[in-house]
């Protein structure tokens, strides 16, 4: 099987990775006019920070046995979901289920190379770049986040930012908090602090991105069985690359679509669950006072 369809399982992979590029990258660099406008544009930026969800990533019903079970499963019945088809077949049939949607939500978990913690992910976008939802790390506070337009929106809680705070002097932290905890902010989604982070909300590219160029080395994709994730009927592929095994879930009724990837590898734990598929994102701007961090002296896009 082509490395293409393996990509249809590794989509949370490739998300995992957009979340963790713009989480930690996203500082600009440039000094602040005081302590508070330069932690406020820090951390509305992600800089050194790794935001986190305090919502729990859904799970699957499919149980550890399941999810390990041996990838030689018998000759599936004619009343067997996808009868006939291989597990190659019914990975290239998720993928292009997967890659043709409007929008999607996804929540999860995922490792961060940075910190060597844990992402924490709840976010539903879609192909116009809006998105909405939180993301976190280890359970250490929440951001939340809202693009729609050309303008981007974060909110942390205290303990948010507290926790990103550590090492700073007692005073920035103070102030840090006083700015932003719980508060709505907001600043161009073409700006240089706002752009890596805006682009995690670009579906098109994300979906490009898993789909793949469809030229690499070929993944076993083995059949598994019938079970159901989050309620949803489902059937399982095991993908096999080299020593390490990923398991997909796919829906069997309605479209094809990823239900849920769960990783194999060492490496690169993590799972995540997709769901709402061409569902409407409910990203509308925030109501009531927001602070405009490109007023407080941001960059420049």
């Amino acid at each position: 099987m082509r490395r293409r369809a393996r990509r249809t399982a590794l989509t949370a992979l490739l998300l995992a990775a957009g979340a963790t590029a713009c989480l930690t990258g996203c500082q600009s660099g440039q000094d602040g006019d005081g302590a508070s406008d330069g932690a406020a544009r820090s951390a509305a930026s992600g800089g050194s920070a790794t935001a986190s969800s305090s919502a729990p990533a859904p799970g699957s019903t499919a149980t550890g046995a399941e999810a390990s079970a041996s990838a030689s499963a018998p000759a599936p019945s004619p009343d067997e979901p996808f009868a006939g088809l291989t597990g190659a077949e019914i990975s290239e049939r998720a993928l292009k289920a997967t890659t043709g949607a409007r929008s999607l939500r996804m929540t999860g978990s995922v490792p961060d190379d940075e910190s060597g913690g844990t992402i924490e992910i709840d976010l539903a976008l879609d192909r116009r770049g809006d998105c909405a939802g939180t993301m976190g790390m280890d359970g250490q506070g929440e951001a939340e986040l809202i693009k729609t337009g050309d303008t981007l929106y974060l909110k942390y809680d205290e303990r948010f930012l507290r926790a990103q705070s550590r090492g700073e002097p007692q005073a920035d932290t103070e102030a840090l908090v006083s700015l932003l905890a719980g508060r709505w902010t907001s600043m161009s989604a073409d700006g240089a602090d706002a752009k890596e982070m805006a682009g995690f909300c670009d579906l098109d590219k994300l979906l490009e991105d898993a789909g793949g160029s469809g030229d690499d080395t070929p993944t076993k994709v083995t059949r598994g069985r019938a079970t159901t994730v989050d309620g949803k009927p489902a059937f399982t592929l095991y993908e096999t690359d080299g020593s390490e095994r990923n398991t997909v879930y796919v829906a069997t009724e309605g479209k094809p679509y990823l239900l849920r990837f769960e990783s194999g590898s060492k490496q690169e734990p993590g799972s995540l669950s997709f769901t709402g598929y061409d569902e409407p994102v409910p990203a509308a701007s925030p109501s009531g006072e927001v602070l405009d961090l490109d007023d407080l002296g941001g960059t420049n896009a």
